[in-house]
């Protein structure tokens, strides 16, 4: 692939391809190298790519990867919430309408390994089975991550949304 051409598909992908390693990676470094590691694999196999049209998922389908093989060097999915320390709570917004971007950043409170399964579950729509067999996990692992994301992530939107709400009109 030319220079040229290389950076134009930089340039057009890395807005998306860093958000969507975000949703996976808290520190800057690390999203960073994954996304490196990304776009290597991209210029490297492009060869590889069947349909044309499919580009933008096939890149953010190897971003996600990448995303995958950094936490699983550093996160054990198997420790389950109720054996980590309470994670920090966000701050209060001023507002009761919850938007995209803020219900992802509220993801950014969830541990590692209930974020992971519930980003490749939720957001990109992958299968307990899929997600066990890509994170080294049980299904019954990954159900139970999700559940928890799920109970957390309702009770921070609530802590942060609502009880704010209703307390503001007193």
């Amino acid at each position: 692939m030319h220079r040229d051409s290389q950076r134009q598909v930089y340039e057009l992908l890395a807005p998306k391809l860093y958000h969507t390693c975000k949703r996976y990676l808290k520190k800057e470094e690390h999203i960073e190298e994954a996304m490196a590691d990304a776009f290597y694999t991209i210029f490297t196999k492009l060869d590889q790519l069947k349909e044309t049209k499919a580009f933008e998922a096939w890149a953010r389908k190897i971003a996600v990867n990448q995303c995958l093989l950094s936490l699983k060097r550093n996160v054990n999915f198997n420790i389950y919430i109720e054996d980590m320390a309470r994670a920090d709570e966000p701050s209060v917004s001023q507002t009761a309408t919850i938007e995209e971007e803020e219900l992802l950043h509220l993801l950014t409170y969830l541990p590692e390994g209930c974020r992971t399964v519930f980003n490749l579950f939720a957001i990109e729509g992958f299968s307990h089975k899929e997600i066990a067999a890509m994170l080294g996990i049980s299904e019954g692992t990954s159900k139970s991550q999700l559940n928890v994301s799920r109970t957390k992530l309702k009770e921070l939107v609530n802590n942060v949304y609502y009880q704010n709400t209703s307390s503001n009109g007193k």
